[in-house]
């Protein structure tokens, strides 16, 4: 696709615009908090704004399918899917850490081609769509460069998030580079976008987690992938690796091969 619809795009903000209210309210609040089947937490902000985001879907665009983390999926064959993940970074959120955000993205057949980062506490939305760069609260942004992984600045959520089979590659990599920061979630993918970090490496994703992300990075002349270096879909293993120089993203990919 060699641009997403501006109707599209003009929903997506619609969408981010509906959930920022419902994050306002909620955020550093004494909300109670669950377990998932998974162990993760969910509060009822997380299930509130994907209801009110998921309501003005079905009313605005009945025949696109949307998979969300709190509601379960419909129509993910569809041509158009939105993919919704209503508060990346609950723990983060729970704590009162504005390192959370709403993640809004539309796959078409299966490859995401517009993503929302939306920060309601902080005012800041990073928005990618094919076809156009990605800005930040209307201003555009920009990865900057990085020679190799010795110079690189790299983020990931959590190192126990890894697994047995991951956690290696991950090993690796915090080896070789520069600094290595923990706890961002979807926010480190917002500074690598916006060329204040260079790497982000993470597994066990969902298509929730980081199909918002891809367009961001993109869009912002970067480089997000698996971490076979295909391009990520609705369908990818939730291992991404994602950087503002190219460089850097193939020393990544080789060093996680092993």
């Amino acid at each position: 696709m060699n641009a997403c619809p501006p109707e599209f795009i003009a929903l997506a903000e619609t969408l981010a615009d509906a959930a920022r209210p419902v994050v306002k309210k909620y955020f550093r609040t004494p909300v109670a908090v669950d377990d998932k089947a998974d162990a993760s937490p969910v509060t009822i902000a997380d299930r509130e704004v994907e209801a009110v985001l998921r309501a003005i879907l079905t009313a605005e665009a009945p025949g696109h399918g949307i998979l969300g983390e709190e509601h379960g999926s419909q129509h993910c064959d569809a041509e158009w899917v939105w993919v919704i993940d209503p508060i990346d970074g609950t723990a983060a959120f729970i704590t009162g850490k504005p390192s959370f955000g709403t993640l809004i993205a539309l796959a078409h057949h299966g490859k995401p081609v517009l993503g929302i980062i939306d920060q309601a506490f902080t005012d800041e939305r990073w928005l990618g769509a094919a076809g156009r760069p990605t800005t930040l609260n209307g201003q555009t942004a920009k990865v900057r460069p990085c020679p190799d992984l010795a110079h690189a600045y790299a983020f990931t959520t959590a190192p126990e998030l890894f697994c047995a089979q991951t956690r290696p590659g991950w090993d690796r990599i915090a080896q070789r580079v520069k600094r290595v920061r923990y706890g961002c979630d979807c926010y480190a993918y917002a500074l690598a976008a916006s060329g204040f970090v260079d790497l982000v490496v993470e597994a066990g994703l969902k298509p929730y987690d980081y199909s918002a992300l891809v367009p961001v990075v993109e869009g912002a002349g970067g480089i997000m992938t698996d971490w076979s270096g295909n391009p990520l879909t609705i369908h990818s293993d939730g291992r991404v690796c994602a950087a503002g120089d190219r460089r850097v993203h193939a020393e990544a990919l080789r060093v996680l091969a092993g």
